[in-house]
């Protein structure tokens, strides 16, 4: 892979570093797979993609991964192939299984010098944080990147500081009913923003609907997340 115009912002020492580093990525899906592609471009070495789900056709308007040609596929391994077919020398593993808050010993953290946590569910995401805390690795998570709009809103604070965030908020305030702590600095990508949801327009009832999500949000929650990471291993360098 040519890493050419890469090393022209990041410098050998810091192109080194990249393709030395370890990435577990858990959610590969409007956030996540954003991240995984950014990284992998600016010469990641070795990556981890963690997600049950396959592609489906609610995907195609977000997810890198998500293509006619590609709904009811595994994302994990599609998005393997698409990384892969860009980077073929770059250490990219599949994992199609689910993070589990019942049983977070279940993947080790302890090899890993960034985790991502890019999950959608409320209490596998507090369980996620929690234990990735208290791995030697770097934690970043996305908070809530659906209903809205403004990637100019998207901003970056440690998870404790995180205003604005309905996600973000009911994760502190369950994690603090329970008393779970983080043991280090997590850093969270998060928007104030909220926009409603047009459920009538769009003909959906029920009591579990989805929330609207565009892509040049969610993409930017994952290029954000790629970007601290890559920042990190530079000021590592220097």
């Amino acid at each position: 892979m040519n890493l050419e115009r890469s090393l022209l912002v990041l410098g050998r020492e810091g192109l080194d570093r990249l393709a030395s580093s370890r990435v577990i990525i858990f959610g590969v899906g409007g956030v996540g797979g954003w991240c995984a592609e950014a990284l992998v471009r600016s010469g990641l070495g070795h990556i981890v993609l963690v997600d049950f789900d396959r592609v489906a056709e609610s995907n195609l308007n977000r997810q890198i991964m998500a293509t006619s040609t590609t709904i009811g596929m595994p994302k994990v391994e599609v998005l393997r192939t698409r990384l892969l077919e860009i980077n073929p020398q770059a250490d990219v593993v599949a994992r199609q299984e689910r993070f589990s808050r019942e049983n977070p010993e279940a993947i080790d953290l302890s090899g890993y010098d960034y985790i991502i946590d890019a999950i959608d569910s409320l209490q596998d995401k507090m369980r996620l944080i929690e234990h990735a805390s208290r791995a030697p690795g770097k934690t970043f998570s996305s908070m809530g990147a659906a209903c809205k709009m403004d990637p100019t809103r998207v901003r970056v604070a440690e998870f404790w500081e995180v205003r604005g965030c309905p996600l973000g908020s009911a994760l502190r305030k369950k994690m603090r009913q329970m008393e779970i702590t983080t043991g280090k600095e997590v850093m969270c990508v998060y928007s104030d923003e909220l926009i409603p949801n047009r459920w009538e327009e769009a003909g959906l009832t029920g009591d579990k609907l989805p929330n609207g999500s565009l892509v040049t949000v969610t993409a930017t929650f994952g290029l954000t997340i790629a970007s601290l990471v890559i920042k990190d291993i530079m000021n590592n360098a220097n």
